[in-house]
Formats: C-alpha cells, sequence, structure tokens
C-alpha cells in the first residue's frame, strides 16, 4: 500500500514515526499521525487544516490530545456514556491519579518495536491507513494523500476525530476546505465505507 502513498503522505508517516520518537514511545499511534500531519506545509491538507484555524490552534490540539491520554483514551462519547449511568471519568482519574501518580492512565501502553528498532505501528494508526485507502479509492483517486489521511481521522471514530471536531474540523468541514462548496459524492461513499 505505501508504494500508493503521494509524497505528502509518505511525510505524514515518516513524521508520525519521528513524533514517536521523540515521545520515547514504543508504538507509533493515530495521534503521532495527527500531529505529523499538522507539521506538513505546502500541500492540499496543509492548506485545508489552515483554513479551518488548526495551524493556529496546535497548542490547543496538544492539550485535548493530552487530556484525552490522561483520561485512559476514552473518547468524549465514552465519558458521556459512562456519565449516563452515573460513573464520573473524572472522579475515576483522580482517584487514579491520588494512588498512582499525575498521568497514570496516560502512559505509554507499551508496544513492540519493529525489525529495524523503530516504534511499531498501532492498530489504531493502521486503521487510519487504510481508511485514508478506502477514502482514496471512494474519491475515486489513484493514489493516497495527505488529504486521505486527514479525511479518515474525521470518519474513523476515536479521540483523533473527537478533538479534530471539537476543533470544528468535522468531515463536512474538512471536505469543504479540501474541495470547495458543494463538494459532494464519492465522500460519503468513503464515510460510509
Amino acid at each position: 500500500m505505501f508504494e500508493r502513498f503521494t509524497n505528502g503522505a509518505r511525510a505524514v508517516v515518516t513524521g508520525a514515526v519521528d513524533q514517536a520518537g521523540k515521545t520515547g514511545s514504543d508504538s507509533v499511534t493515530e495521534e503521532h499521525m495527527l500531529l505529523a500531519l499538522l507539521d506538513q506545509q505546502g500541500n492540499r491538507a496543509a492548506f485545508a487544516v489552515a483554513a479551518l484555524g488548526l495551524t493556529d490552534r496546535r497548542a490547543s490540539v496538544e492539550a485535548a490530545l493530552a487530556e484525552a491520554r490522561r483520561r485512559g483514551g476514552l473518547t468524549k462519547a465514552d465519558t458521556d456514556a459512562l456519565a449516563d449511568i452515573g460513573i464520573d471519568v473524572t472522579e475515576i482519574v483522580t482517584r487514579i491519579e491520588d494512588a498512582h501518580g499525575e498521568g497514570a492512565l496516560a502512559a505509554d501502553r507499551k508496544g513492540r518495536r519493529g525489525r529495524s528498532g523503530r516504534p511499531a505501528f498501532a492498530r489504531s494508526a493502521k486503521n487510519i491507513l487504510e481508511k485514508s485507502l478506502r477514502v482514496a479509492v471512494g474519491r475515486g483517486d489513484r493514489f493516497i494523500g495527505e488529504e486521505h489521511i486527514l479525511l479518515a481521522f474525521t470518519v474513523t471514530p476515536g479521540v483523533v476525530a473527537d478533538v479534530l471536531a471539537e476543533h470544528g474540523a468535522t468531515h463536512e468541514a474538512v471536505t469543504r476546505a479540501l474541495y470547495g462548496e458543494g463538494a459532494g459524492g464519492a465522500e460519503g461513499q468513503a464515510k460510509a465505507g
């Protein structure tokens, strides 16, 4: 699949490995991929990210991702569902951190390193790459670009999609930023895929 990636998409993948290395993580997560994508310049996804104001709010995006890590990776939907049955996630996190130290739930889940000694890709990151292929195919594109990775983030339920949505980067907003007003059709099929 990597041979179908554009230079921009490859830069996101290698940038994610670098992000994981900088943090000492044993695995490359979708969070690392998002941060690598936010580092991109001069391509379609970088334009969309800037148009949506994410470039100027990178610190806010990073803080929201850190808060989700602190909650053990629970999404907003997860915490809302638990609240509906009377479970206060904030209270639980506080108790765990009181007993085990700040960030106890955010500890890096030790993954396996690849043969090269570099961090291996976590299942969530692999899912994003697979979804980016589906998005590209759904749009009728022959290659997988960084814009397909960005769209894959918005259609894959999880913390990254939540954080992007909180910052105004929903699937619809990203699609408009990438392809203009009235962009319809194939990406709706990719979203369902």
